[in-house]
C-alpha cells in the first residue's frame, strides 16, 4: 500500500513563492502519511496567457526549482512530482516537463509533454516544444510502479494505454486544466475513463482557480473516486494498493482481452 496525495494550488509568476507553497503542501501531505505527493502542471511558473514569459522563466534541470524539489523530497523522505518550464538550450521554446524526485533526492523519472494544448483558443505550441516519443519512464515507490503524463494528454487514451503496457499501476497526471464551458465535466469523465479502461489508478492534480479548474482527484481501477478536492488549495490523500488492482483485473481482464496495440503515428 502507498498513500498518494494530490496537491492543488494556483501557481503564479513568483517562482520562490511557488516553491514555498510546494513545501507547505508537501509537509501537509507527508504529515498525513503520504509517500508520494503530486503537484500540478507548470507548478514552477504560471501566468494566464501562453506567451514569452513562460520561455523567460525557464530553468535547466539543475536550476533552483528542481534542486529545491529534490532537496525537499530527500529531506521529507517522500517522492515529489511537479511540472516545470524546462529550458532548451539554443531553442526559442521550452519543454513542458514533469520531474519526479525520489525520496533519495535523485530524479526518478522525467516526462516531456507530447500533446500540446492547441485547443479551446489556446496555442501552447507557440512557446512549448513537444517532447519526443520515447519509451515511458516509470519509477517505483514502496513496490508500486508509477507513470507520468500531462494535462491535454488525457484526451488521448493511447498515452495512458502505453503507460499501462509499460507496467504502470498508478498514472500520475499533473494539469493546468483551463476553465471553460463543460471543462470540469470533461476532466472528471476522462480521468475516470482512463482508470477504468486500463484498470489502473489515476491520480490527477490540477491547478486551482483562476488558471485551473481544480477538482483534483484520485480514481481507483474500477473508476471509484477515492480522494478529491473541490476548488480549494490543499491536499487529498488516498490509499493505493496492488491488491485492489489485482481484484479489479480478475473481474475485468480488459488488458488481456484486447486485440489492438498502440502504434506511433
Amino acid at each position: 500500500m502507498v498513500d498518494v496525495a494530490v496537491a492543488q494550488f494556483a501557481p503564479t509568476d513568483d517562482k520562490p513563492a511557488n516553491l514555498a507553497e510546494v513545501t507547505r503542501l508537501v509537509d501537509e501531505a507527508a504529515g498525513r502519511g503520504a509517500r508520494l505527493v503530486l503537484l500540478p502542471e507548470y507548478t514552477m511558473f504560471t501566468v494566464p496567457a501562453m506567451d514569452r514569459r513562460f520561455v523567460d522563466s525557464a530553468e535547466d534541470l539543475d536550476g533552483a526549482f528542481v534542486t529545491g524539489l529534490r532537496d525537499l523530497a530527500k529531506d521529507r523522505g517522500v517522492a515529489v512530482v511537479a511540472g516545470m518550464n524546462e529550458a532548451l538550450p539554443g531553442r526559442s521554446r521550452i519543454s513542458n516537463t514533469l520531474v519526479a524526485a525520489g525520496p533519495d533526492g535523485a530524479i526518478a523519472a522525467l516526462y516531456r509533454k507530447i500533446h500540446l494544448y492547441d485547443a479551446f483558443g489556446f496555442r501552447e505550441s507557440d512557446v512549448v516544444e513537444a517532447g519526443e516519443i520515447t519509451a515511458p519512464e516509470t519509477f517505483e515507490v514502496d513496490g508500486l510502479t508509477f507513470g507520468l503524463q500531462t494535462c491535454y494528454d488525457l484526451r488521448f487514451p493511447e498515452v495512458t494505454r502505453r503507460l499501462a503496457d509499460a507496467g504502470a499501476q498508478v498514472v500520475l497526471l499533473p494539469a493546468e486544466w483551463v476553465p471553460g464551458p463543460l471543462k470540469e465535466y470533461h476532466w472528471s469523465t476522462l480521468v475516470r475513463a482512463r482508470a477504468i479502461e486500463n484498470t489502473v489508478y489515476v491520480a490527477a492534480a490540477d491547478q486551482a482557480a483562476p488558471t485551473g479548474s481544480g477538482t483534483s482527484l484520485v480514481v481507483d481501477p474500477m473508476g471509484v473516486v477515492v480522494a478529491s478536492l473541490g476548488e480549494q488549495t490543499g491536499t487529498a490523500v488516498a490509499d493505493v494498493t496492488a491488491a485492489r488492482i489485482a481484484e479489479v483485473r480478475a473481474k475485468n481482464p480488459a488488458l488481456e482481452l484486447r486485440r489492438f496495440t498502440v502504434v506511433e503515428r
